[in-house]
């Protein structure tokens, strides 16, 4: 394509083909199309889910943007009101930086704290039929501001956010992380890693044996430049419908918690020096119906 945000809404486009053609239907078999990404206004969703000609519900959640697609595509569909709905989330590295940072040919230092934008885009059909693997619950954060203001570190200010949902699910539920397979956030990188890990020990949870972060999963630490990891709604979404989904149908993998992290800010925000609230998405995706 001629520019960044063109290729991203096309990610977007190929990604829903992709899915439908692995689900075996069409697009008319969609009642709607959840879509989500960084650029203002979510242009690159409206453009890239026009083609399908289907009800379209445009999302704005950042890195959570995947989950909070997830959320409302199960909670219309398991009501009866739907009963099947494509979900997208995309990033792209280049759209990112226009938005938010510096112009590319700038050449900014990042600082180590900083997170790599994903050039990725994923989709799921959450649909009233098929085999698997199943959304079984789902719990929908609240907004977390810790009065954080570096750009250049979102771990920092997504991490609260992540803690609050976590322990409120585990409350709730009486469940604790040695009761599933893995835990996955997105995307709080190397920092948000690091700090949950430390919160959740605080309050009791012991986190390091299940848990990772999709924006540790996505690129090769020993081999690239990713700083503190992948970020961006594209970043989870790709792991998540990807590898997460592979490692389902190989059954590694039967029951996980996906918390998915989004810095709720925007550049005029930032520019007049507000701190970044941040909000996490949990979605537990069983390979069974019946999982308690």
């Amino acid at each position: 394509m001629n520019t960044w945000e063109k290729a991203e809404s096309e990610m977007q486009r190929l990604a829903v083909n992709l899915a439908l053609a692995k689900s075996n239907i069409r697009s008319n078999d969609l009642d709607a199309v959840f879509a989500g990404d960084l650029m203002n206004q979510c242009v690159g969703s409206s453009y890239g889910a026009e083609c399908f000609n289907r009800p379209f519900f445009g999302l704005y959640g950042a890195c959570s943007t995947f989950a909070e697609g997830c959320i409302l595509a199960s909670l219309l569909v398991d009501s009866g009101s739907f009963s099947r709905c494509g979900v997208i989330a995309s990033s792209h590295f280049c759209t990112a930086e226009r938005q938010f940072r510096y112009p590319l040919e700038y050449g900014g230092q990042r600082t180590p704290t900083s997170q790599r934008t994903a050039t990725a885009a994923g989709s799921l059909i959450i649909s009233c039929e098929g085999n698997g693997p199943y959304i079984r619950e789902v719990l929908p954060g609240t907004i977390v501001d810790f009065g954080i203001t570096d750009i250049n570190n979102m771990g920092a200010a997504m991490a609260p956010a992540a803690y609050d949902t976590l322990t409120k699910y585990f409350a709730e539920s009486g469940k604790s992380p040695s009761d599933f397979d893995l835990i996955l956030t997105g995307d709080l990188g190397k920092e948000g890693h690091s700090i949950i890990c430390d919160f959740m020990k605080n309050a009791g949870y012991d986190m390091y044996k299940s848990y990772n972060d999709c924006g540790l999963m996505l690129y090769n630490a020993d081999t690239q430049d990713m700083h503190a990891g992948g970020s961006g709604c594209g970043c989870s979404a790709s792991v998540i419908a990807g590898h997460i989904m592979k490692r389902f149908e190989k059954k590694t993998l039967s029951d996980i918690l996906y918390i998915a992290t989004g810095a709720l800010m925007s550049p005029s925000s930032l520019q007049q020096g507000r701190s970044i609230p941040g909000i996490a998405h949990l979605v537990r995706i069983c390979d069974s119906r019946d999982k308690e």
